[in-house]
């Protein structure tokens, strides 16, 4: 079978744009010769055939970079399910926080200004509460203040490196245009 072109195969990603969920999931059938996961979004299937459609026609990874992302999924496989040991030996659930959650110490304060108010969220070991009540994530805490979706850490301002974050910690200004952080156990 002769390899397609550069051309060909930009042709068929484009036409990816104009099928619907069920085209997709055929066209997926067809590239990977197998049903996709189920309950996958359109978005998701354009972006495995597409990435099947260039594998075939210009190759895929490297062996050896497969290995290594072998080795380091196994790792971390091995890393949460030794996280999941509960004190009495049973497997406990998974803990499911936000990345920046680790970042942030029971007793923070986060402080942002929203429509001429000053909106304080306190960092608590079970979530976050505001204005008395308590939200399982710092998003649910913007959504609350807003009324509209937005990703709590970049209403906060903790969207920047880890560096940034941790050096933010503990002050009442950490950079202009962005809310303070004030750790209440460093007062």
């Amino acid at each position: 079978m002769k390899r397609p072109t550069r051309e060909e195969v930009e042709r068929e990603i484009v036409a990816l744009d104009g099928l619907d969920t069920k085209a997709l999931q055929v066209r997926w059938l067809e590239v990977y010769g197998k049903e996709p996961p189920s309950r996958i979004r359109a978005g998701l299937l354009r972006l495995g055939i597409s990435y099947r459609l260039q594998e075939k026609a210009f190759g895929g990874l490297k062996p050896q970079t497969v290995r290594h992302l072998r080795k380091l999924a196994a790792e971390l496989g091995a890393e949460r399910a030794s996280k999941q040991v509960g004190s009495d030996g049973t497997l406990a659930a998974a803990p499911h926080w936000p990345a920046e959650r680790t970042l942030l110490s029971p007793g923070t304060q986060l402080m942002r200004e929203w429509n001429g108010t000053t909106e304080v969220v306190d960092v608590a070991s079970d979530g976050y509460t505001w204005r008395g009540g308590t939200y399982r994530t710092l998003s649910a805490v913007a959504v609350a203040i807003t009324g509209t979706k937005w990703s709590g850490p970049k209403f906060f301002g903790l969207t920047g490196t880890a560096k940034d974050r941790v050096r933010a910690e503990g002050t009442m200004a950490p950079a202009p245009r962005r809310p303070a952080i004030h750790d209440m156990k460093a007062t």
